[in-house]
């Protein structure tokens, strides 16, 4: 790609990501989270099921967020019941954080309404751009976690 057709296609990248990062949220706000909880709060109980009981320093670094901020995030999920502080066996003084039985749930709740709006949107589209959008968004997120991995 030539660079001033490099230039362009940033520019177009720079119009369409907020519209689309828009669309995805507001429908994620109304459709999966109908005011229970925040985005932030969601990626949490996601994380949790995907590494299972983390401690706070390592949700945090995952998170990208300060230590304080994940506190602060994992108060406000334990007083909705969402998720439990409990003590390492073998050295009390370790804290991890676990998801309980509601935030299991809600999880799973957040994963099957986020697929029926992933279905309902990429429906309208063929299955090769569907293919093609995979293929790019795979190609992209390599080159993140590979920039992540160098400090960048």
């Amino acid at each position: 790609m030539s660079q001033r057709s490099l230039l362009e296609f940033a520019d177009t990248m720079n119009e369409l990501m907020p519209a689309v990062m828009q669309g995805f949220g507001r429908r994620q706000a109304s459709e999966l989270y109908k005011g229970k909880i925040t985005i932030p709060q969601a990626l949490l109980l996601e994380l949790l099921n995907r590494e299972g009981e983390s401690r706070m320093t390592d949700m945090a670094r995952l998170m990208h967020v300060s230590t304080a901020a994940m506190t602060g995030l994992v108060d406000r999920m334990i007083l909705h019941g969402y998720v439990e502080r409990v003590y390492d066996p073998g050295d009390r003084r370790i804290i991890k954080i676990k998801l309980t039985a509601a935030g299991n749930e809600l999880v799973k709740k957040i994963i099957t309404r986020r697929r029926s709006m992933i279905v309902n949107i990429f429906g309208a589209l063929s299955r090769k751009d569907r293919d093609d959008y995979l293929r790019i968004m795979k190609q992209v997120e390599g080159v993140l976690v590979k920039e992540g991995h160098n400090g960048r």
